[in-house]
């Protein structure tokens, strides 16, 4: 994925103490162009028992978001399962293939990161961010979690604020989930 294609995005999540929380900023540029504040790329899926996020391009994400869907409901809501096999398809059919967009997708035991070159990733830390700020956040998160005793929220909620300080393309207007 391009960097300008993952411009307007920082999406985080993480698990700690028994907490599930993700994060997604709202803003949504075109080119150097802020063209919305409040845009909403964290939802949660099957039975709201598994949050998920988008950096990339919105349309390609909403396909990849039906997907995901899809194939939880085939492995009754088996994240890991459903990952690996949305990960599958992505590599192989001609038409995924072209997506652009990454997911994180999170429940009670799993943090994954999905890309179209078919990795399905699981941080060590359970931590995961992704988009045009993802580092800062996935940086903050870190920190804070290693030393401090605030919780999953406050950690999420700090990290985006600091990545939003950074990064041009990441706002303040987040959309907060957790489980």
């Amino acid at each position: 994925m391009t960097q300008k294609q993952m411009h307007g995005t920082t999406i985080l999540a993480m698990h700690k103490d028994g907490q599930v929380v993700m994060a997604g900023d709202g803003q949504v540029t075109l080119g150097d162009t802020v063209v919305k504040h409040q845009a909403k790329k964290v939802r949660k899926m099957y039975h709201d028992k598994i949050l998920t996020g988008f950096a990339g391009a919105t349309a390609d994400a909403f396909t990849l978001f039906e997907r995901l869907e899809g194939k939880l409901e085939q492995y009754n809501g088996n994240l890991k399962r459903a990952a690996v096999e949305l990960a599958k398809d992505w590599r192989m059919d001609r038409a995924l293939r072209r997506l652009e967009a990454l997911l994180i997708a999170v429940d009670r035991n799993d943090c994954l990161i999905l890309s179209g070159s078919g990795d399905v990733i699981e941080p060590d830390d359970h931590i995961a961010a992704v988009g045009s700020g993802g580092s800062y956040a996935l940086a903050a998160a870190r920190a804070l979690a290693a030393h401090s005793q605030l919780s999953a929220r406050q950690i999420v909620e700090e990290a985006m604020r600091i990545a939003a300080s950074i990064c041009i393309y990441t706002n303040s207007e987040f959309t907060i989930q957790e489980l």
